[in-house]
């Protein structure tokens, strides 16, 4: 089913009450609050567009036309009136690391252009050395942190060296992390403390980097060594640190939209501290957490009442994540083909490598299955899904009778057409990765997997031509959580050198508006309630400076977010 998604319409930012005498005597059911006077695009097929909509306890009561809608109007209803705005139900975030990006909120940004100005190593040292100056958090941890450099994009084409790093202290440890998150690399002080020397062999799943012609690490570590390293690393948050991390994360997600965010691959620490936090009150928005399926220890966490499909002061535990392989853009995710260009010491035939044995993938996909748990899988190379497919085979095989669990394929960017059809039938759901087309694809078609290859990475074409959902992410902190961002990469799948990558696939903007919406409320078991703004569901709504669905295309990017509203409540304003 190509689904064809009807226009949208608007809210605003400002929301004005409107002049205006009620009805004598209150109408029963009186709204607490109606929007009205902008385009209003629902994502219900069956209604697509309004007039208005009226709200009650933080739920939607009523949507059609204004005169219909104003009905409900009573002496205490708000009237919010749009200026000609555009309201949208909330963003539903299909995945990300609200954890992590409180520890990017928290260091030097290494982003490169346009997201930062780290495009050469210089430039790199110099943030990390105004950071260490001038931030409190550098001080209070006793580490200095960068989040997002990438090697890519660095005029030298290549990671920073632990003597680079050494040249911003040679007495605090420095760390500075990949923008993918699967890299990072250390100063000397940082390598001593992570217990790492030349006599310290690769992890599974992970490589020490080593200077040429011998065993001395070299600062860069992959996948699961810079795993360790970051946990042996990380300084213990005391309780303001940790809340405060987790409310600037917030914050962020709440300036692009977003009413519910994704906590993917949770450690055991992070669920402790945002259970914490949700009793604290921190949350505005609903966090849904997948811890690591590697790291339930007992199990408890996957027992305890926050493992729900209701949320418990805007909190809840949704499932288990499970990572298959690593980075296309840090040349770590597994292929079936090899790289285009081999990274330096790899030889021609290298096409990367997975985290787990099949037989392990098999064995924790049929845990999951026997206990009704949702997985969502991180699978960027094509191995890595035939392996992920491979395993909820086996698990479907093994557990006959399991509930709809929804498993998910993570990101996915090189899924093959003939893997689509074994998605399909298989009953994995596909969250997709669009956005690396800005920020990767020409890194993607020149170094990493070539031209023909690199047309086809998140291929929503072929998804949508067998009928099926999807959604399309921004794995925050890998970019910031700019669904704006999103949204524009999923329609016109332009690279950051402005040609476009894969022209069948990209979609029209009412069905990505969908992708970051409805169908992320589905991916999420929770579609009943969020993702459109029909009667019974929250009123969680997003309002945007123009109409996506009809502004031009090309003008997208320059969408601005004027207010998030979490069931019926303003938690964010456009300044």
């Amino acid at each position: 089913m190509k689904q064809r998604i009807v226009a949208l319409a608007a809210t605003s930012l400002f929301t004005a009450m409107v002049a205006g005498c009620a009805s004598p005597g209150a109408p029963q059911g009186a709204a607490d609050s109606i929007y009205m006077g902008g385009p209003i695009l629902t994502m219900n097929d069956a209604q697509p567009n309004a007039e208005a909509v009226a709200v009650q306890g933080g739920r939607i009561t009523a949507v059609g036309s204004r005169a219909d809608v104003m009905k409900l109007q009573g002496p205490a209803t708000r009237v919010v009136d749009l200026k000609g705005k555009t309201l949208l139900p909330g963003f539903v975030d299909p995945h990300s690391h609200l954890s992590v990006v409180g520890l990017q909120a928290v260091s030097a940004n290494m982003l490169p252009s346009p997201d930062g100005n780290n495009d050469s190593v210089a430039q790199l040292q110099e943030n990390l050395r105004r950071h260490m100056q001038t931030s409190p958090e550098a001080r209070e941890l006793g580490i200095v942190l960068g989040f997002g450099y990438d090697d890519s994009q660095l005029k030298e084409q290549r990671h920073p060296t632990r003597e680079e790093l050494d040249a911003i202290s040679t007495t605090v440890p420095v760390m500075i992390i990949h923008q993918s998150s699967h890299f990072g690399v250390l100063n000397s002080v940082a390598l001593r403390q992570a217990g790492i020397s030349a006599a310290t062999p690769n992890p599974q799943g992970g490589v020490i980097g080593r200077k040429t012609g011998s065993q001395e690490p070299n600062g860069l570590l992959e996948e699961n060594a810079f795993f360790g390293a970051a946990m042996r690393l990380m300084p213990k948050l005391t309780e303001a640190q940790a809340s405060g991390w987790l409310a600037k994360a917030q914050a962020l997600y709440l300036q692009y939209g977003y009413t519910t965010v994704q906590d993917g691959r949770s450690s055991p620490d992070n669920v402790a501290q945002t259970i914490r936090a949700s009793k604290a009150g921190v949350f505005k928005i609903d966090v849904v957490s997948y811890p690591d399926i590697l790291e339930l220890g007992d199990g408890s966490m996957m027992q305890s009442p926050y493992y729900s499909r209701d949320y418990t002061q805007h909190f809840r535990i949704g499932g288990v994540k499970m990572t298959l392989d690593g980075s296309p853009q840090g040349k770590t995710a597994w292929l079936s083909q090899p790289y285009y260009k081999a990274p330096e010491g790899k030889p021609a035939d290298y096409a990367g490598y997975g985290v787990l044995t099949s037989d392990k993938a098999n064995e924790l996909m049929t845990q999951a299955f026997s206990k009704g748990w949702q997985v969502i899988a991180h699978a960027n190379g094509d191995a890595a899904i035939d392996q992920l497919i491979g395993a909820v085979r086996v698990a479907q095989q093994r557990v006959p009778a399991a509930q709809d669990s929804r498993p998910v394929l993570i990101h996915g960017q090189t899924l093959r057409k003939d893997q689509v059809a074994q998605l399909d039938t298989l009953g994995i759901f596909p969250s997709l990765y669009p956005m690396h087309t800005f920020y990767w694809g020409d890194w993607h078609r020149d170094s990493v997997l070539g031209p023909q290859r690199a047309e086809n990475i998140s291929p929503t074409g072929w998804v949508l031509a067998r009928g099926m959902r999807f959604t399309s992410h921004h794995d925050a902190p890998v970019a910031f959580p700019s669904s704006i961002r999103v949204l524009d990469a999923t329609v016109n799948r332009t690279t950051r050198t402005g040609k476009v990558l894969g022209a069948e696939h990209r979609v029209d903007p009412a069905t990505a508006l969908k992708s970051l919406t409805l169908w992320a409320a589905y991916q999420h078991f929770e579609e009943g309630r969020k993702g459109s703004i029909e009667k019974g569901k929250l009123a969680d709504f997003v309002v945007l400076s123009d109409n996506p669905v009809t502004m031009p295309r090309q003008q997208l990017s320059t969408l601005q977010v004027l207010e998030t509203i979490k069931e019926d409540t303003s938690v964010y304003r456009a300044k």
